[in-house]
């Protein structure tokens, strides 16, 4: 599925690092759309393979970083669904995101229909998560033939994919 936002020409926007090189910087400049709707965060692997999750301001450079990808807005702050959403809203889309369990297990969920940031966000809550990122919108897709759902047309920029070693 979709990992991240991207620019025109696919290269993700913000920070990404991808087997500990950082291919793109963090950014923390303003702008518009929802990468830019506060606060933004930082979806992250350590070499340990443990899972994080971070505002983009609370982000310090660390070599012990394997994987990371920069999205917004948070869906999730300590437990809290961000103040900036409002559950009756009427901004809908696909939407897909990340978030991480108290066990350190992590979630990717994406929608099959068009839903807000406020019930996106609800899913991770109910779920268990504290922290929970959107990675990306209408342009996202899943390839997940074993529940039969298979998209593999658009174009990407970050893509997270889940492997079984054998």
């Amino acid at each position: 599925m979709n990992g991240g936002m991207f620019e025109a020409d696919n290269s993700p926007k913000g920070l990404y690092i991808e087997n500990f090189k950082t291919l793109k910087s963090i950014d923390t400049l303003q702008g518009s759309g929802n990468f830019y709707l506060q606060p933004n965060g930082i979806f992250y692997i350590t070499q340990n393979n443990q899972p994080g999750i971070i505002e983009t301001k609370q982000y310090k450079q660390n070599t012990a970083i394997k994987y990371a990808t920069q999205s917004g807005p948070m869906l999730l702050i300590n437990g809290k669904i961000n103040s900036i959403f409002q559950k009756d809203s009427k901004n809908l889309n696909i939407r897909n995101g990340v978030g991480i369990l108290e066990n350190g297990e992590i979630i990717f969920a994406m929608s099959k229909k068009e839903v807000n940031f406020y019930s996106l966000a609800l899913l991770f809550k109910e779920k268990g998560c504290k922290n929970a990122l959107y990675l990306d919108g209408f342009v996202s897709r899943t390839y997940l033939p074993a529940k039969n759902w298979i998209q593999t047309d658009g174009n990407f920029g970050v893509m997270i994919g889940i492997t079984e070693l054998k």
